[in-house]
């Protein structure tokens, strides 16, 4: 899954080349952000120069009008898009990610003939309508219904809040609860809806909000909105399954969308310390600003490594990519936001001002860690999914050992396999030789956080689901885990490609940032036993009973 690391062929290579450069001189002409942050709304030549781009059906099939661009290329452009303007690039990924996205992968043929050739060219917009008011990261508590009628058509009531493109919508992907037959039981299960615009539904006026300002945000108002029954995605009852999926898509957007804004402020950053002096020196030659500037290069580095190994694996047909997808999406929001808060510091007084960018990244760049499920919500998935695997071989263990004979099998199985682990570590038999301490570090990193998972089911059992704190540690050295297998598949690709000599300074970054991984992980690692837990869960209890700071001043 790992190696080669994914590249694009020449045909595709080029094809997007050329998507870019038209990009970039629309962007050059036409996108102006700081106009857009001031105004809160895109402007209607930026809007029509997208659509004229073909960019809002990238990854729709040619048949249906769409450029039918593979995940990859998709990434890279809306990386291009984050560089340009976040606001832009939301409204494009709000449209496509998840807008859309939902009827592309489960839309019947006759869904897609009538409704994705606007959608392609831009003429309808879409938006996904998932969140309620008490519904966010917990979307079973969602309220709003949906009723099937004797004509067999649908009414839906309730409503719906955050919507990306909820005031501009045309179409929109909507969840309600309908009750469904389930093993002879009627229970209300999610289902999804297509609804447009002609069915009735109401948009509230748009959100105003800290950041990414130009991208509509709105409350949708559901009120006896009939819906037919072939607007129905999938199957009654399996819309949280179709949300899921479509969520997964989305953050993989989102993840390189902050690539390209991390880009832009290491660019503004750069740019200024070559040219601001103190002390007689240019700033850049300052320890304390060199460190900076080397955080800033290491986390993008990881940030691409992870994106564009998750967008090739999910072009080479891989079924299963939400954990990697979840991790890219806590990865990359979260060191956007560490380096456009080193960008700002750097820039120092200038960086507050409005008159620079740097204030417009930091606002822009914090609600990725919140929509599109929090890092939160992705840490616990990434945690009790990746746990799934082991918790259930540790299940099947423990019946074993109740007939040790008629279960011997099971047994060795599980014997053979933990001498496997213990004599000879998973290897990274295809990374470059030059890449040697990188790649056993790696297999140590392992083996290591095999034996912390497996501790900690036996320790905890199902409640495990409980265990927040853990979940945390667990899903940060996977996180890690996969910054060092990512970087060292790339910079084996470029060892390949470039040859030993121009790969240098790829070569340095790896281990940089292979290091300061497996440095995250070994400290996570070493505190998942020994921790203060128990004494902040105390805490934490008394300041809600206390309804907050409850120490008295001396």
């Amino acid at each position: 899954m790992v190696f080669p690391y994914p590249a694009l062929d020449e045909e595709k290579r080029a094809r997007l080349a050329m998507i870019l450069d038209s990009l970039r001189t629309f962007a050059q002409d036409t996108i102006h952000p700081k106009k857009i942050d001031h105004d809160a709304c895109l402007p209607k030549e930026v809007v029509s120069g997208i659509k004229d781009l073909g960019l809002m059906g990238m990854q729709t099939p040619s048949e249906y009008g769409g450029l039918d661009l593979d995940t990859t290329s998709y990434a890279r452009i809306m990386q291009e898009l984050a560089t340009c303007d976040n606001s832009v690039a939301v409204f494009v990924g709000g449209h496509q990610s998840i807008g859309m996205k939902a009827l592309l992968l489960f839309g019947t043929a006759e869904q897609k003939t009538k409704y994705l050739p606007k959608l392609a060219t831009g003429e309808h917009i879409a938006a996904f309508a998932l969140t309620e008011a008490t519904a966010g990261s917990d979307v079973q508590g969602m309220k709003t219904r949906a009723v099937m009628n004797e004509d067999g058509s649908y009414t839906l009531n309730g409503s719906k809040i955050w919507i990306t493109n909820g005031g501009l919508a045309d179409l929109i992907t909507v969840f309600a609860k309908l009750k469904c037959i389930r093993n002879g039981e009627e229970k209300e299960r999610i289902t999804a809806f297509i609804v447009d615009r002609s069915m009735g539904f109401k948009a509230g006026p748009p959100d105003e909000k800290m950041g990414q300002k130009g991208a509509n945000t709105a409350s949708i108002y559901l009120d006896n909105v009939r819906v037919p029954a072939e607007n129905v995605l999938g199957e009654p009852g399996n819309g949280f399954k179709i949300a899921m999926e479509v969520l997964n898509n989305g953050r993989l957007g989102l993840a390189s969308g902050c690539v390209g804004t991390a880009r832009y402020a290491l660019k503004l950053a750069v740019d200024h310390a070559e040219e601001r002096q103190q002390f007689g020196r240019k700033i850049g030659e300052f320890g304390m600003i060199q460190q900076k500037f080397g955080e800033m290069i290491l986390g993008i580095y990881a940030m691409e490594s992870i994106v564009y190994l998750t967008a090739g694996m999910v072009d080479r047909g891989v079924k299963d990519f939400s954990m990697e997808s979840s991790i890219c999406k806590a990865y990359n929001t979260e060191t956007l936001w560490n380096i456009v808060n080193h960008a700002l510091q750097i820039a120092s007084g200038e960086g507050y001002l409005k008159e620079h960018p740097y204030e417009r990244l930091v606002r822009d760049a914090r609600v990725n860690m919140i929509f599109e499920g929090t890092n939160e919500i992705q840490r616990m998935f990434i945690a009790l999914s990746g746990m799934e695997g082991p918790g259930q071989k540790l299940a099947q263990l423990a019946r074993a050992f109740k007939d040790p004979i008629g279960e011997m099998g099971v047994i060795y199985d599980y014997v053979a396999t933990k001498v496997s682990h213990t004599v000879n570590a998973d290897r990274l038999t295809r990374s470059d030789p030059l890449l040697k301490d990188e790649a056993v570090g790696f297999e140590e990193g392992v083996k290591a956080f095999a034996a912390t998972v497996e501790a900690a089911l036996r320790k905890y059992g199902k409640h495990i689901m409980d265990e927040q704190f853990l979940q945390k540690r667990l899903a940060e050295i996977a996180m890690n885990l996969y910054v060092q297998v990512a970087c060292v598949a790339r910079a084996t690709a470029q060892i390949h490609t470039l040859g030993t000599e121009k790969a240098q300074m790829e070569m340095r970054l790896c281990k940089a940032a292979c290091r300061n991984a497996r440095h995250t992980a070994t400290q996570l690692l070493k505190v998942c036993d020994t921790n203060d837990d128990e004494e902040i869960r105390k805490i934490a209890n008394f300041t809600y009973a206390s309804s907050g700071y409850f120490c008295p001043l001396l």
